[in-house]
């Protein structure tokens, strides 16, 4: 008897469908030779920090007497819920496959997982929990879960084992992803006394964000005037821009140069035309299929993978967490049946065998997302999975098209006189094709059928224009950094600016890029959730919650930025290789965790430890209450009684240290501190005195009016 323990019920559903003759039995079917069994997803979580300090308390205080904590080993418990107890549900489903793990008839337990390492791990530790013997393990790895691909790969199984480095990846991920949570979450929050989430990748994304908004805030537009020509020509408006630009105060230099651009003669120098053949995009990787969905339909990621992921249960798309847009040389097959189907409902198609389609060395685990053997009846899709399977479908049928996009490329070179040539480019199509499926099609730029040596007639004046600021992430282009944060930054603001393919797969083999196709969407959500980012449309802004989390990382000097987060990835990926091991990947993170907990030793005037929220930090000089340290500084307790004293933690970009606040109170004055800066961006040195309970600047050495007007405000 074989079992086979599948990720999900659905799962199960589907595998059984691939069977046939199953009968349904408390937690589990059975029939013609097999039994299927599930779990909900992870049955399965790491303990928490106190179950390694043998705290048993149901609601512990975060404190930092076990902080940072690094276990020797690792432990799973059985998934809790919101009250910290064994959820009944999973108890019971657990027991159910422990049981079925463990009958005297079954010689062979088939792990189901979804076909990624986070479902490889996710029955691992099912199989190992329950299992109390030794028995053959074997692996179910379906690119898609229709019943025709079920029963082929039931005859082509492996040994887990073959499965390993893939396991030890997801565990290191796992490992990894608890030590930077846990501890730097709980480090962070008991520095700021506010719930801060801290992890290793949401971090560099929500960071991306808020250096990019506050680019956008601090951006000065810079006004200059720009030559411009927009006549017509046989009816034909010509646009010509000229290259030169004139500062603001250059406007009577910039009209007399478009009167000297005025008298001369403008002539078309010449005209190359030459037909192409356009190709199709490439097929959908699941960051680029969310790119579209997000610009055309508004879909949120976490919207859209949603809707993706209930076709593939539905087997109607093909495995959904691909971070390739190419099909394995193994699936040639495979995809003619499929280009049959699509034949058969109207579309002309045909089998290509291309290396731009077909290239193993582009694959990591999965293929490109695709449609399958099962059409769906477009009457029980909704709106939005019709829009979705759409959309892939569209985009096969322009791969595999047999009708070709023809057209016409123009280049057309204008002089004017000897002062400026301008080039003027433009696509007119011939023939649709594949276009006609794509939604994703070209526009055309239309130029004037002029021929070399005709006259171009001109009217050049000076346009006042602006400097732009840069652009706000957008769903595309956020996924585009996050697929290769190292691209160039151009490539990344731009949207009309294609992504290098060769540079974008050479970064995500070696795990350069921030997060993975499988966790992309959730972390981004979860940015959303904690209000830290907003999503509007399609357009990514930062919140104010997300630049306290930022600003008070850097201020703690913990830094997670996509150099560390890269170089994290890169380990991990030599995990997937069998280059190394899980504890070096591990090690390597316990070692930068561990210089977030170093307590940098500063003299007085350096020192910027703020310490922690709640700490006690001396006697108000007004109420003779205790003062504490805040969210945003140290204040008096007794704030509810009427008192209103107070000192910023963070005075003219300067942290003020517990130290120098505890020597605030009890002497009336700091060290001379180091590091102020000025409302007008100029550094100063000052020492801090209470005056009639107020903390003021005192320069000592230099108590000019014009300095302490300059730092005024702090």
């Amino acid at each position: 008897m074989i079992l086979i323990i599948a990720e999900k019920p659905s799962l199960g559903r589907n595998i059984a469908a691939g069977i046939g003759n199953m009968q349904r039995r408390d937690g589990y079917l059975e029939g013609s030779g097999y039994i299927i069994s599930w779990a909900f997803g992870h049955l399965f979580s790491l303990v928490d920090i106190e179950a390694y300090s043998g705290y048993t308390s149901e609601k512990p205080r975060w404190t930092m007497d076990n902080l940072p904590c690094f276990p020797e080993k690792f432990r799973y418990e059985l998934r809790r819920d919101s009250t910290k107890k064994v959820d009944s549900g999973i108890e019971k489903q657990f027991r159910i496959l422990e049981a079925l793990c463990n009958r005297e008839d079954v010689d062979t337990i088939v792990n189901a997982g979804d076909a990624d390492r986070e479902g490889e791990i996710i029955v691992r530790l099912c199989i190992n929990n329950a299992l109390h013997s030794t028995k053959a393990i074997k692996r179910l790895w379906l690119p898609d879960q229709t019943p025709e691909t079920v029963a082929a790969a039931l005859k082509d199984m492996k040994d887990d084992s073959e499965y390993d480095d893939l396991a030890n990846e997801g565990f290191a991920r796992t490992y990894i992803d608890w030590l930077y949570g846990v501890n730097l979450t709980r480090f962070a929050t008991l520095k700021t006394g506010t719930l801060l989430r801290v992890g290793r990748v949401i971090v560099p994304i929500v960071k991306a964000i808020y250096d990019r908004d506050m680019a956008i805030k601090n951006f000065v537009p810079e006004k200059y005037y720009a030559l411009c020509s927009a006549e017509e020509t046989d009816g034909y408006k010509v646009e010509l821009n000229s290259k030169k630009k004139f500062s603001a105060d250059e406007y009577s230099k910039a009209l007399a140069t478009a009167a000297e651009y005025n008298a001369c003669e403008a002539y078309v120098s010449s005209v190359k035309s030459k037909k192409d053949t356009i190709s199709p995009g490439k097929l959908y990787s699941l960051s680029k299929l969310q790119n579209v969905l997000g610009k055309k339909y508004k879909m949120s990621m976490a919207e859209s993978l949603e809707i993706i992921q209930k076709l593939y249960e539905e087997g109607y798309l093909t495995y959904p967490r691909t971070n390739s847009e190419y099909l394995a040389t193994a699936e040639k097959d495979k995809i003619k049946k499929i280009i049959g189907l699509c034949a058969k409902l109207g579309y002309p198609v045909v089998f290509k065998d291309k290396k731009t389609i077909f290239d193993d060395s582009k694959i990591e685990s999965h293929s490109a997302i695709t449609p399958t053997y099962k059409i769906p009846d477009k009457n029980r899709l909704t709106e939005k999975q019709m829009q979705v399977y759409s959309t892939v479908i569209r985009r096969f049928v322009a791969v595999f098209c047999s009708e070709d996009c023809l057209a016409r490329r123009v280049e057309m070179t204008v002089k004017v006189g000897e002062l400026e040539e301008f080039t003027l480019k433009g696509l007119t199509i011939l023939e649709k094709g594949w276009m006609k499926f794509d939604d994703s099609s070209q526009k055309d730029k239309v130029l004037p059928p002029l021929s070399k040596g005709d006259k171009v007639n001109i009217d050049f004046k000076p346009a006042e224009k602006e400097t732009s600021p840069p652009k706000h992430y957008t769903i595309e282009t956020l996924n585009n950094y996050l697929k290769n944060p190292f691209r160039d930054e151009k490539a990344a603001i731009d949207d009309s600016v294609g992504a290098d393919d060769a540079a974008e797969y050479r970064a995500m083999l070696e795990g350069v890029e921030l997060g993975t196709e499988a966790t992309r969407t959730g972390i981004i959500d979860n940015a959303r959730k904690s209000e830290y980012i907003n999503l509007k449309k399609d357009v990514y802004t930062i919140l104010p919650g997300g630049i306290f989390l930022i600003e008070s990382l850097s201020r703690m000097n913990i830094v997670m930025d996509k150099f560390k987060t890269s170089e994290m990835g890169k380990t991990l990926k030599s995990v997937y290789r069998g280059e190394s091991g899980i504890e070096d990947a591990v090690s390597l993170a316990k070692r930068e965790i561990a210089l977030c907990f170093e307590k940098r030793e500063l003299p007085p005037e350096e020192d910027t430890d703020t310490g922690f929220f709640g700490d006690e930090i001396g006697k108000c000089p007004l109420c003779g209450a205790t003062v504490i340290r805040g969210r945003y500084g140290y204040g008096c307790t007794a704030y509810k009684s009427g008192c209103k004293f107070s000192v910023g933690a963070y005075i003219c970009g300067r942290a003020i240290s517990v130290s120098n606040a505890r020597l605030l109170l009890s002497t009336g004055a700091t060290v001379k501190i180091k590091g102020f800066i000025s409302k007008k961006g100029n550094p100063f040195d000052a020492v801090l005195r209470l005056v009639d309970g107020k903390c003021v600047f005192d320069f000592q050495d230099t108590p000019t009016y014009g300095q302490m007007n300059d730092s005024s405000g702090g």
